[in-house]
């Protein structure tokens, strides 16, 4: 990435049985913000394929990704950091149980969980729009450029 620009990542919207796959991507437990499963994207990658691995490693789940749904930036005006997310549609392939011992590779992701558009609601979870496009929303959104929360 050259120097001021933006850190491009994707993030999975994954239902199952009007669930949504939320984690928590702050080790040791220095947040409760919730978010859909990603990261970065590496060079020489497809978005897909990138995508594919964030959402295995964070989660040990196989995906097939679908189509993208929504296009998120956000960034921290302090530090000069400033991400864009794209989001895409994504269906399980294999089982939905998640292995309670997986451990992601980098140790970052510290709670994963299948939660209801309710229990959604009573969480702490960016983007604000992820609950919209997840359940119900059509075609692709974008939230514009947003103050980082951690």
């Amino acid at each position: 990435m050259a120097p001021n620009s933006p850190r491009l990542a994707v993030r999975a919207v994954i239902l199952h049985q009007d669930r949504l796959l939320l984690v928590n991507a702050y080790p040791d437990g220095q947040s409760d913000l919730m978010c859909a499963p990603g990261g970065g994207v590496e060079l020489g990658a497809s978005l897909h394929d990138n995508l594919m691995r964030e959402v295995f490693e964070e989660t040990g789940l196989r995906v097939d990704v679908g189509l993208p749904c929504l296009v998120n930036e956000f960034h921290d005006p302090d530090r000069g950091f400033h991400q864009v997310d794209v989001y895409f549609h994504c269906r399980i392939i294999g089982s939905p149980l998640i292995d309670a011992d997986w451990q992601d590779v980098d140790r970052v992701v510290t709670d994963r969980r299948w939660v209801t558009r309710d229990q959604m609601a009573g969480l702490r979870v960016k983007p604000d729009t992820l609950i919209d496009v997840a359940f119900g929303g059509a075609g692709i959104t974008y939230d514009p450029l947003e103050l980082i929360l951690r």
